[in-house]
């Protein structure tokens, strides 16, 4: 029997993340009474307040202050006296960034009308949430959805003292630049805070254990990013197994076997652990809900992301698939119109893939490894930036455009981009795949003269039979 006084909703989110809050949003907009539970003093998740939008304020402050030293004179501005960097106030300017952001989400969850309990939310049973912290007291939902993300990934001998031997959260907080930052991993965290420090001044060695950086990327990209990122000073240590990383004072010595299984030491004042990251399940009391993790620590769910309790629900990084805030957001919405009676879908193959270096990377889609594997008959098209006149007037002539298409039908199977705001035009061909177009449907699309995209059209116009017209 409930206490008379206990709060009841539709449903409850736990965790407020860009998977998280989307989901309560939509839950609210679709008529349900929505409750977000939140353990942390902000909202937002890690997404907001220790991921994508503080590294991606810090990429783009470190990108001005090169811009500035490299190619200012170039493009015939003087600049009199040393240029500097402030790093406190590229900071303090991260810190203002993230506060507005997560501002915005609170104003978010007022205008639609949630409830915000502050506390660490667990299950009683399938229909009871008990929540400790400030906003401390026991829920009755209808459906849960459990959206807790993840967390910055280690390996079992690693000692993080997050002063010296850090992750992801602590390289965005540093009091100081690095002289030389050790990075274990070539993944997109290990590359982008790379790409940040060395940008600033400091050495930079990435530890990779693969024998290519981004393996999950189309090989083309990992080799082109990694030309780039070497041509900007950044060394690189492949198919280097890490076996220990140990500190003495402000020296991190990490020791790694390569490929021949000889030891190797590298020496820095700050290491960077960037080895992925893990589902974040702690204080969930799954198990009293009756739901189910698997060995990896994800919370098991169906194609309708129901985990093994009926009215409960998971998304975002705690279940299966890539960790991409954008997937997680998309998958709040399926779940949210999928408990108002909706027939919601996700193509899983349409979500686009990005690394924020400069260039960036982005990708959707098969990889050609990927079709090669499954035996599917299929052509390439690939154009370089450095042709593009637009790439030639801003100074952003690393990179190409590469779409991959069926041999015998001409639909577009994947789109692996590396060059200037290649974020923003891998829309465009997420576009096009979701209305199965062909390489042709793009070739004939008139794309604006002169811009990054027109590197899109030449690369189907190369698809389609080597019909590129500027290379």
């Amino acid at each position: 029997m409930k206490p008379k006084n206990m709060n009841q909703f539709d449903v409850a989110v736990i965790g407020s993340g860009p998977g998280g809050y989307v989901a309560a949003i939509r839950c609210a907009q679709l008529g349900m009474k929505t409750v977000v539970i939140e353990k942390e003093p902000t909202l937002g998740g890690t997404c907001l307040n220790v991921g994508c939008i503080p590294s991606k304020s810090l990429l783009d402050s470190s990108h001005h202050y090169e811009t500035a030293t490299k190619d200012f004179k170039t493009h015939g501005i003087d600049v009199s006296g040393k240029i500097e960097v402030n790093f406190a106030q590229m900071i303090a300017r991260k810190r203002e960034v993230v506060s507005t952001t997560v501002k915005g989400i609170d104003f978010l969850m007022d205008k639609n009308k949630i409830t915000v309990l502050r506390g660490l939310g667990s299950f009683e049973d399938a229909t009871h949430i008990k929540i400790t912290g400030k906003d401390a007291q026991t829920i009755e939902v209808k459906h849960s959805i459990i959206a807790t993300g993840s967390t910055p990934g280690s390996l079992p001998f690693i000692n993080l003292d997050k002063e010296r031997i850090i992750t992801s959260t602590e390289a965005l907080e540093l009091s100081e630049i690095p002289k030389h930052l050790v990075v274990i991993g070539g993944g997109v965290i290990g590359l982008e805070l790379g790409q940040v420090y060395r940008r600033l001044g400091a050495e930079v060695s990435v530890i990779e254990y693969a024998d290519r950086i981004s393996p999950v990327l189309d090989a083309a990209l990992s080799k082109e990013l990694m030309k780039v990122m070497k041509k900007q000073g950044v060394k690189f240590h492949l198919s280097h197994q890490v076996t220990a990383v140990e500190r003495k004072g402000n020296t991190v010595t990490v020791t790694a076997n390569d490929k021949k299984g000889a030891a190797q030491t590298f020496a820095g004042d700050y290491c960077l652990v960037a080895v992925g990251r893990k589902p974040y399940t702690n204080g969930l009391n799954a198990e009293a809900a009756g739901v189910t993790l698997n060995d990896r620590g994800q919370v098991v769910v169906n194609d309708q992301l129901q985990t093994t309790a009926q009215n409960i629900y998971a998304i975002g990084d705690v279940v299966r698939g890539a960790m991409l805030a954008h997937k997680a957001e998309e998958e709040g919405v399926l779940v949210a119109e999928y408990l108002a009676g909706q027939k919601p879908h996700i193509d899983y193959n349409l979500i686009p893939n990005v690394i924020y270096t400069w260039p960036e990377v982005a990708a959707v889609g098969k990889t050609e490894e990927e079709l090669k594997g499954a035996n599917i008959p299929h052509k390439a098209g690939q154009f370089p930036m450095r042709a593009l006149g637009r790439s030639r007037a801003s100074m952003d002539t690393d990179g190409f455009v590469k779409i991959l298409t069926h041999a015998e039908t001409d639909e577009i199977l994947g789109v692996h981009m590396i060059g200037a705001r290649a974020a923003d035009l891998i829309t465009e061909a997420v576009t096009a795949m979701e209305f199965r177009a062909s390489a042709e449907d793009l070739a004939r699309m008139s794309h604006a003269h002169p811009t990054y995209a027109e590197a899109v059209k030449e690369a189907a116009l190369a698809a389609t039979g080597n019909r590129a017209l500027h290379v």
